[in-house]
């Protein structure tokens, strides 16, 4: 068991003849007691200093723990938007790529369809050239004929001029 300044200061040291100066060594002891209380009260703070730098050390490991954690489910939380993001990249361009597909075809049938309606104009713009040009040439040789010219000099009857 330690000794304590109470141990020390009643201390009683035997008496011999020719034994040291009882002042002197009474004034030892006090200077001992005294640095021995100071040594144990700095002792004292050490330990609860220690006390508190374990207890901040556990707090602080805790929190070291927690933001460990943390960063892990954030890190797996930000892989799984950035794969769901590629996933929903890859449906938009899938569905672009249709979508496209789509109008191309359509473009393409709404292309050939006018291009049938224009060569069918053509033929129906012919035919109707070739019946208009018979119809003229047919009207134009009744013009042509005798007979018109004999209806030119003749005046109507009953109509005088």
């Amino acid at each position: 068991m330690p000794l304590t300044p109470l141990d020390i200061h009643n201390k009683e040291f035997g008496r011999r003849l020719r034994g040291y100066d009882e002042d002197e060594v009474n004034e030892f002891l006090d200077q001992i007691i005294k640095d021995y209380e100071a040594m144990i009260r700095e002792n004292k703070e050490l330990q609860n200093q220690v006390a508190s730098s374990q207890e901040k050390l556990g707090h602080f490991t805790n929190i070291e723990e927690t933001l460990s954690k943390t960063i892990i489910v954030a890190q797996e939380a930000a892989d799984e938007v950035r794969n769901n993001a590629k996933k929903e990249a890859q449906l938009i361009i899938k569905e672009a790529e249709k979508n496209a597909d789509r109008i191309i075809n359509d473009s393409l049938s709404k292309s050939r369809k006018v291009a049938l309606e224009v060569e069918e104009l053509k033929k129906q713009a012919a035919i109707y050239r070739a019946r208009f040009r018979a119809l003229v040439e047919t009207q134009l040789e009744i013009l042509m004929q005798d007979g018109w010219d004999s209806l030119e000099s003749r005046e109507p009857k009953g109509i005088e001029a």
